[in-house]
C-alpha cells in the first residue's frame, strides 16, 4: 500500500529543516512506533544541522533502546555516534516527574521551604503518583529547555493513548485547581491573623472539616493543608508558566505530527487527534502512518488465490505455496488500502508520510536513519 494518491504528501524535511519550527511533538496511540519516529526525525534533524533535543515522556524506556543508549534520566545526554559534519548534534532524555516537581520547587524558594515541602507526605505522593502530575510536568520540563534556548529543535515523544493530550489541558486543569473552593478553604486558616481571625475561620469551617476528617482523615487533611499552605506563594508561578508553555504550543515555531498504523482502532485514534489538535487551533504538519505493507506485483489476492489452486491441481505446489503466501500478503495491503482511503476521506486535506513496515525492531542509530529516509520520501 502507499500513500492515498489523493492525499498531499508531508514533506518531513521541510518541517526538521525550516529554521522557524522549533518544537515538534509526536503523538499517537500505544504501539505504533511513536518513540521510534521521534527519535528518527530528532537524529535526521541533528545530521542536518541543527542541534537538537528529544525528550520522551513515555516512561517505557524505548527511546534510549532506540539511540542505543543503556539508559535516560531527566537530565539531556549527548547521543555519540551521530553524523555532525553539518554542525549538528543531539542530546536526549527521559522526562521524571518527580524530579523535575522538586527541581521547580527548589527552583522558586528557599531551602528551607523546599525541604519542609519535601517532607510533606501529601507532597510526596503528589509529585510521584498523582494522575495528571506527569502531563503537568511535561509542561514544564518543556517549558525550561525552550527557555534555555540550548537547541535549534525540541522533538516531544508524547505517552499512548489518548492521555498524550492531556499536557495541553494542564494549565486549565492547574488553574481549577488551584481557584477551586477546597484549596481556597484550605488556605485561609493561614491567612487568618490573629485570635479573633482564627475563631471566625473555625466558626466557618468547622463543619466543613469535620466532613473531609470523617472522608479522607485528620492526618490526610492536617498534610493537605500544611502542603498549600507552603506552596501557597508558588501557585501563581506554576500556572503562568504552563500557559506560557501552552502558548508555545499553539505558535507557528511547533508542528504535531499524529503518528498511527494502518489498523482501525490506530487509525481511530488518529482521527481524535486530528479532530482534537485542530479544535485546539495547534499547528497540525501531518500523519505519519507508519509499518505499511506493500505487495510486491500488481496481482491480487483474489487472483494470486485462483492461480495457487489452479497450480495446486496441476502438481505445482511449491509455486502454488508462494502464490498463497503472496494472496495472504495481499489480502493485508488491501485492508490497510481502505483503512488510509477511509481516513483521507475524513481528512481530505491532511498531509501523510508513509513508512514501510520493517523486518526487525530499531534498535540503534541505523536502524533510525532508514526510518528518517522513509520519512523524508528519499
Amino acid at each position: 500500500m502507499t500513500r492515498p494518491v489523493t492525499s498531499p504528501a508531508l514533506d518531513v524535511d521541510s518541517v526538521l529543516l525550516d529554521p522557524g519550527v522549533s518544537v515538534i511533538v509526536c503523538c499517537g496511540s500505544g504501539g505504533v512506533g511513536k518513540t521510534t519516529t521521534a527519535a528518527a526525525l530528532a537524529l535526521r534533524a541533528a545530521e542536518h544541522g541543527r542541534r537538537v533535543a528529544v525528550l520522551t515522556i513515555d516512561p517505557a524506556r524505548r527511546l534510549a533502546d532506540s539511540l542505543g543508549l543503556r539508559e535516560l534520566d531527566n537530565s539531556p545526554e549527548r547521543v555519540e555516534g551521530i553524523d555532525d559534519a553539518a554542525g549538528g548534534s543531539l542530546d536526549a532524555l527521559m522526562l521524571d516527574m518527580k524530579r523535575t516537581f522538586d527541581d521547580v520547587v527548589l527552583a522558586h524558594t528557599t531551602a528551607a521551604k523546599a525541604d519542609q515541602i519535601f517532607a510533606n507526605p501529601f507532597y510526596v505522593a503528589l509529585s510521584s503518583s498523582f494522575a495528571g502530575t506527569q502531563e503537568y510536568m511535561a509542561m514544564e520540563k518543556l517549558g525550561q529547555l525552550a527557555a534555555c534556548r540550548k537547541w535549534d529543535l525540541i522533538v516531544v515523544d508524547t505517552p499512548p493513548s489518548r492521555s498524550a493530550l492531556d499536557f495541553l489541558d494542564a494549565p486549565q486543569r492547574l488553574g481549577r485547581f488551584l481557584d477551586g473552593r477546597m484549596i481556597r478553604l484550605l488556605t485561609v486558616p493561614g491567612r487568618a491573623g490573629g485570635r479573633i481571625g482564627a475563631r471566625v475561620v473555625g466558626a466557618g469551617l468547622g463543619l466543613f472539616s469535620r466532613i473531609l476528617t470523617k472522608i479522607i482523615g485528620a492526618q490526610v487533611l492536617a498534610d493537605i493543608s500544611s502542603f498549600v499552605a507552603a506552596m501557597e506563594t508558588m501557585f501563581g508561578g506554576f500556572r503562568e508558566r504552563a500557559q506560557a508553555t501552552y502558548e508555545l504550543l499553539r505558535k507557528p515555531d511547533t508542528a504535531f505530527v499524529v503518528v498511527a498504523t494502518p489498523e482501525p482502532d490506530a487509525l481511530r485514534e488518529a482521527s481524535y487527534f486530528v479532530d482534537r489538535l485542530r479544535a485546539d487551533r495547534m499547528p497540525l504538519a501531518g500523519l505519519v502512518l507508519n509499518r505499511v505493507h506493500r505487495s510486491g506485483s500488481g496481482l491480487s489476492a483474489a487472483r494470486a488465490s485462483g492461480a495457487a489452486e489452479t497450480l495446486a491441481a496441476q502438481g505445482a505446489r511449491t509455486a502454488a505455496a508462494v502464490l498463497r503466501v503472496h494472496a495472504e500478503r495481499s489480502l493485508v495491503v488491501e485492508g490497510e488500502t481502505r483503512l488510509a482511503q477511509r481516513f483521507h476521506a475524513a481528512h481530505p486535506t491532511m498531509p501523510i508520510a508513509v513508512v514501510p513496515a520493517l523486518p526487525s525492531d530499531v534498535h540503534d542509530l541505523d536502524g533510525l536513519r532508514s526510518v528518517g529516509t522513509a520519512l523524508a520520501g528519499d
